[in-house]
């Protein structure tokens, strides 16, 4: 049989701070997607300042819920 790797998330303030940290995430995406939307350029400069953000942010989140995934093996 095949083995999997169940992923879960962790309950409690752990979870709570992962979700504050993707919900930023998700708002400074949307933010920057109205921004660029109504022009016709927009430079590799500001599209990768924006993505560099938004992987701080996701980063920053997992970093202060170190419990935030459990890895187990699970036999099949």
């Amino acid at each position: 049989m095949t083995e999997t790797e169940d992923v879960t998330t962790a309950s409690g303030t752990d979870a709570k701070a992962l979700e504050a940290g993707i919900d930023e995430a998700l708002r400074l995406i949307d933010s920057g997607l109205s921004d660029l939307m109504h022009r016709e350029l927009v430079s590799t400069d500001e599209i990768s300042d924006l993505l560099l953000d938004v992987r701080m942010l996701l980063t920053a989140a997992e970093m202060d819920t170190p419990a935030a995934l459990v890895e187990e093996t699970v036999g099949a």
